[in-house]
């Protein structure tokens, strides 16, 4: 659910988020993935006109466009533990959010800071990085994650 305003409970969620995403450890994290229904992101990352690893919390977030050239790179998610495909995702992004001040900022971001932006905004549409694989790809990551399950659970 997009949010009409940024209250002191949803930034009280965002950094509880941010706690449980460095925690598992993770860059970034969708507020579905942990149960939310709202539009919260957050995320760590290279801060490239800081030159330094940065914390955000993204509200309302949203790509206003993608590139045509594409890049594949390898992803996972803390969804499905220990899996890894190769994606194929647009190469660079422009990002439109507010920040927990309520200030609407739009950035253009490129590289793997893009990629994991989309991996993240992806989740609150309901996708998964599986989604991109081809149904063979999918269902062999798939079969591996019921498999995990079953042996954990022994």
């Amino acid at each position: 659910n997009k949010l009409t305003s940024i209250t002191g409970e949803d930034i009280k969620t965002a950094n509880l988020m941010m706690e449980s995403m460095i925690k598992a450890p993770g860059v970034g994290l969708a507020a579905n993935q942990v149960g939310i229904l709202k539009q919260i992101v957050t995320i760590n990352f290279e801060d490239k006109e800081n030159n330094k690893k940065a914390n955000y919390i993204l509200f309302n977030p949203s790509i206003m466009q993608y590139s045509e050239e594409t890049i594949v790179m390898e992803e996972g998610c803390l969804s499905l533990p220990e899996q890894y495909a190769d994606v194929e995702r647009p190469k660079e992004i422009i990002l439109e959010y507010i920040d927990e001040n309520e200030k609407i900022i739009k950035k253009q971001i490129d590289g793997y800071e893009a990629r994991i932006l989309q991996h993240e905004i992806d989740h609150l549409s309901g996708k998964l990085f599986v989604d991109y694989l081809s149904s063979l790809k999918r269902n062999m990551l798939i079969k591996k994650v019921k498999k995990n399950q079953i042996l954990k659970n022994k």
